[in-house]
């Protein structure tokens, strides 16, 4: 995923790796990836069963803790 924060920092988060269990597993199907929304109350991205990240992990200002762990490259 290409992401923009509203400080203009843009981010490549690459999620392959990191989605596993039952709230992820349909994110593993690309059709019901792209449902993808940003919610603007949580601030974050979320998907329809309600699956969402944390948007400072995906900021990079914080490290994950435990899994899910969002990659990123710069």
């Amino acid at each position: 995923m290409r992401l923009t924060f509203t400080d203009e920092l843009v981010r490549e988060v690459d999620l392959s790796g990191d989605l596993w269990g039952p709230m992820a597993e349909p994110l593993r199907d690309p059709d019901y990836f792209a449902q993808v929304q940003v919610d603007p109350e949580l601030g974050t991205v979320v998907w329809p069963n309600g699956y969402d990240l944390d948007p400072d992990v995906l900021h990079g200002d914080h490290e994950a803790v435990g899994q899910p762990t969002a990659r990123a490259s710069r």
